[in-house]
């Protein structure tokens, strides 16, 4: 192994993933703080688990609300000199950072496999849209920021200006690590503020400390970004300290709803602003006019990408009746046929859940609503695989408002096919949830598609097209339960920045009414 060790004797994060301390096979990761792997406080360290197999497949450091502060203080140290730092220098790090992601590719592919078990498939996806990240908030590192605001102020210009916000706490979550946690840190660390990241207990590698890697070896100083994992026990604390800290201006989480109410709330009591990005109830709206090859497609991708593990994924296929004996066996066939099983098979498209408590969840919905009447068109929710995480895909109909999977957020390989006789009763069916955050239409009919987009209340809808959708300019987020603010292009940029007013008295003196 190949160390570099700074004038303290502590090991430097320019060493690579791969070549980190091993113990047993497995990785061994400390924390980043101040640009120096560092151990956590505690002395103690966190098994992160392969969940396909059960192996451990990495040991980090298992931070805890000390080491937050140290993190917090390292950010607030290094602030002044990274907003300072000339635009065009702060573009060239991530225009540098996504040419090593893009290096380091089938590393990064490979450690989501093992890490988070995504398929090969939904990992090239990841690693795509991360080096799409990275180039974006090089972009937006130059994007002019701020307007001239007329003013009747004799001899002044009034300027509204974007300034960062200072240290920025960002909570990034395991389930598309790679593009959600760059996601977490890209637009904030390219606008100027300095990060504190607390990445997922179960992707603490691939959503924080390999873009870590990536971003200091393309350049980034010491202290701008430092990283913090932590014991999966110790979670709560340790964000709390996070969110606490006054060197912590804004904070911004991604995950569940449940976790982003608290967060959330804790936000307010500090008087800081999160932007919350939660759980979806999704639905894929086929009208009696569209096209059935093209619903089937929609169908299968949005239910079943990342074994259905994406906050965008279309939980509920709410169908006109007239449509239903074209769409459904067609459907049901090509959702049987989807390979499941090992992610290190290239063939694999519906890998495991990632862990035991996310599969005995999936089991207890299905089996819940199947018990209570629902019809299983494909698949039961039996558990499988070594680990006991794989549930082959289950589609269900003949759901009610009785059976737990009718309101819960699904998260796994499972999807609820809804036949209703007119597209008033679609919408009302597609809104009758507490989530709003994206979905789709299928129509030949766009008149009748800008209709229901008018009436779905969520932050994101497609037409033609289901609602696992991202581009890196888009602005991302939800309404209602799925949580609010934005990330993504000119509405990320307002979200990690303040607004300030500016005046410069240019001539004349200033004028008072006495």
């Amino acid at each position: 192994m190949s160390e570099a060790r700074n004038a303290d004797g502590q090991m430097s994060v320019q060493t690579v993933m791969s070549e980190a301390p091993q113990r047993g096979g497995a990785l061994e990761r400390g924390l980043l703080i101040g640009g120096k792997s560092v151990p956590a406080s505690s002395g103690k360290l966190a098994d992160d688990v392969s969940p396909w197999d059960g192996e451990i497949y990495a040991r980090v450091a298992a931070g805890t609300p000390a080491d937050i502060t140290r993190a917090a203080d390292a950010a607030q140290a290094a602030f002044p000199a990274w907003s300072a730092m000339g635009a065009f220098e702060r573009r060239e790090i991530f225009l540098r950072a996504a040419d090593v992601m893009a290096r380091r590719s089938e590393e990064a592919i490979v450690a989501l496999a093992r890490e988070t078990g995504a398929s090969r498939l939904f990992a090239g996806f990841n690693l795509a849209f991360c080096i799409q990240v990275l180039r974006e908030a090089a972009a937006a590192a130059t994007r002019p920021m701020g307007e001239l605001l007329p003013t009747s102020i004799p001899g002044a210009y009034s300027i509204a200006q974007r300034i960062p916000f200072g240290v920025v706490g960002a909570i990034s979550p395991w389930n598309a690590p790679l593009v959600l946690g760059t996601r977490s840190i890209a637009i904030p660390l390219a606008v100027g503020n300095t990060v504190v990241m607390k990445p997922s207990e179960d992707a603490p590698i691939t959503c924080g400390l390999l873009l870590a890697d990536v971003l200091t070896e393309a350049g980034l100083p010491a202290g701008v970004l430092n990283v913090v994992t932590n014991d999966l026990a110790e979670a709560g604390d340790v964000v709390a300290a996070l969110i606490a800290d006054p060197r912590v201006r804004m904070v911004n989480f991604t995950g569940s709803t449940n976790v982003g109410r608290i967060i959330g709330v804790q936000a307010a009591q500090q008087l800081k602003p999160a932007v919350l990005e939660l759980g979806g109830k999704n639905p894929l709206i086929i009208l009696e006019d569209a096209d059935p090859d093209l619903a089937v497609d929609a169908a299968v991708f949005g239910a079943f990408m990342n074994s259905g593990q994406l906050c965008m994924s279309t939980d509920r296929i709410i169908i006109h009746q007239s449509l239903v004996e074209a769409f459904i066996p067609r459907y049901v066939e090509r959702v049987k046929a989807l390979p499941a099983g090992d992610p290190a098979d290239p063939a694999t498209i519906v890998g495991p859940l990632i862990n035991t408590r996310g599969a005995q969840r999936i089991s207890k919905l299905v089996h819940d609503a199947a018990a209570k009447g629902a019809t299983l068109l494909t698949g039961d929710g039996t558990i499988e695989g070594p680990n006991g995480t794989l549930i082959r895909p289950v589609v269900l109909t003949g759901v009610t408002t009785d059976m737990d999977i009718y309101a819960s957020e699904i998260f796994g390989p499972a999807v609820v096919i809804h036949p209703v006789d007119s597209t008033d009763a679609a919408i009302d069916l597609a809104n009758d949830t507490e989530y709003g955050l994206t979905g789709g239409v299928i129509t030949r009919d766009l008149n009748a598609a800008l209709d229901v987009v008018s009436r779905v209340r969520s932050g994101i809808i497609h037409i033609n097209d289901q609602g696992i959708a991202d581009e890196p300019m888009a602005p991302f987020g939800g309404v209602k339960n799925s949580g609010y603010g934005k990330f993504g292009g000119t509405a990320g940029i307002a979200s990690f920045t303040e607004q300030r007013w500016v005046t410069i008295q240019h001539s004349g003196r200033p004028a008072y009414p006495f």
